[in-house]
């Protein structure tokens, strides 16, 4: 049985995002970081198809699980990743296929079959997406090109609990990851939806739980390779946007919205200011709490947008690039990752080509900050923001966020958010250690820029 640690002093947090895979070391009394490192999240290219690399993970979380322990020591592990993401187990406990990556593009091939059968957006929240953005497509797609792997399937598991199941040998599902578009969860009802029956593995998907319960103590074999306790308590783990939203929880009836960045900037709203506008066609969905309840949510690609037009430039804008792209109207349009966001069927342009570096990457910034706050409309819109993440620490694209809001725009200022609330499924402590900076006061040239960029992108 479980005992978890009263006041753990060190939580280790697997996390693993779509560009990288991260360990962090969560102090447990302050929640803040003492150490994080990181490693690509390599996709390999095949065969069979695009995949992730879960064994090099495995081995750099083992390697730096045991130099944590060495250095710090360690109390207790939480597990945080990406969503659209699901593994299958064959009887051995081994993988019965590769974790296929969720851009790869195989899933369209048998959209118009898969549509037949998927659940409609009232069942589930969940849009409609390329790829295999839906775990339920990924399944039909995988179960269609290889007609033995349904039978060799003895268990489906979502990503969070597959690490869990690496360290404790336990098999689950949690709900945020159930929620995460996957077409295979009802959040009204809180349970599976009709697609799990339909893709005939009612009786392999693993038994869903809360992100906070106990999922078990450290396997023995673990315990020896890492220095670790084998009474290490792991907890069940987490959706990495869901993590974000964990530390304003239980907090009454504040409004609050949490912008999640990273690969994705996920917008969730806790007691909007107004209903919300879920439109499946703008990849509004909604998402599942760590307590099981729905949440209103919006996203976009707006961290691999960012790599895409920054395309390696490091150039700090100057004042002067920040007057002409205001003076000369500078804009990206969307969408630059095109099928995705609140505007998927647009083609990204420039309303004026930038000048230089700094022009481009301050337009850039604008045009994300632009994109956040039509999802957070989408959504309902907090009476306050919370972005966490890197673009927490980017103060043009806070500024102009802080002009088109009503309410008060923060900035926190952990290095990973996610693993900060990955780390309160252990402990949650009375009040987070985590600070916060309020963003200067509104500046009107942002207004006239967000009005004549509205403007253009209806015309587009």
């Amino acid at each position: 049985m479980t005992t978890r640690p009263e006041n753990p002093r060190h939580i280790a947090v697997i996390d693993v995002g779509k560009t990288n895979a991260k360990l962090a070391l969560v102090d447990g009394a302050t929640m803040t970081e003492l150490a994080v490192v990181t490693r690509p999240n390599t996709v390999f290219a095949g065969p069979p198809y695009p995949h992730f690399d879960l064994e090099g993970h495995w081995a750099f979380f083992l390697e730096n699980l045991a130099a944590f322990h060495a250095q710090h020591g360690v109390d207790a592990i939480s597990v945080t990743t990406h969503g659209a993401s699901i593994v299958l187990l064959d009887e051995d406990g081994a993988l019965a296929c590769p974790m296929l990556d969720y851009e790869h593009d195989g899933p369209d091939g048998l959209a118009d079959v898969y549509d037949q059968i998927r659940p409609d957006f009232s069942e589930t929240g969940s849009p409609r997406l390329p790829g295999g953005l839906n775990v339920g497509a990924q399944l039909h797609w995988l179960f269609v090109t290889d007609p033995t792997l349904l039978d060799r399937t003895k268990h489906v598991i979502t990503y969070p609990q597959y690490w869990g199941y690496r360290l404790t040998g336990n098999l689950a599902c949690d709900v945020t990851s159930l929620g995460c578009h996957t077409d295979l969860w009802n959040p009204w009802d809180r349970k599976p939806s009709s697609l799990v029956a339909q893709l005939g593995i009612s009786d392999k998907l693993a038994p869903s739980r809360k992100s906070s319960d106990d999922l078990g103590n450290l396997d023995k074999t673990v315990s020896r390779t890492t220095g670790l306790s084998p009474d290490t308590p792991v907890v069940c783990g987490i959706h990495d946007s869901n993590a974000s939203l964990v530390p304003y929880l239980n907090q009454g009836s504040q409004s609050i919205s949490v912008v999640s960045t990273g690969t994705w900037v996920v917008c969730m709203t806790l007691g909007g200011k107004r209903a919300p506008q879920l439109d499946a066609q703008r990849d509004t969905l909604i998402n599942v709490n760590a307590l099981g309840e729905p949440v209103p949510s919006a996203r976009f690609m707006g961290g691999r947008e960012y790599e895409i037009i920054r395309n390696g430039s490091d150039v700090i804008p100057t004042d002067r690039d920040r007057d002409q792209v205001h003076k000369k109207q500078i804009m990206l349009l969307p969408s630059v990752v095109a099928g995705s966001g609140p505007f998927p069927g647009k083609k990204m342009q420039w309303s004026a080509p930038p000048e230089t570096d700094g022009q481009r990457i301050y337009a850039l910034s604008l045009y994300l900050a632009l994109m956040t706050d039509c999802c957070l409309d989408l959504t309902g819109g907090g009476r306050k923001i919370i972005v966490e993440g890197p673009f927490a620490r980017n103060s043009d694209y806070l500024g102009m966020l802080n002009s088109l809001r009503e309410g008060r725009v923060e900035a926190a200022l952990s290095q990973t958010g996610t693993s900060i609330g990955a780390a309160m499924l252990i402990d949650k402590p009375a009040k987070s250690g985590s600070s916060f900076s309020i963003q200067k006061p509104r500046n009107r040239r942002f207004s006239s820029y967000a009005e004549r960029w509205l403007n253009l992108v209806s015309q587009s």
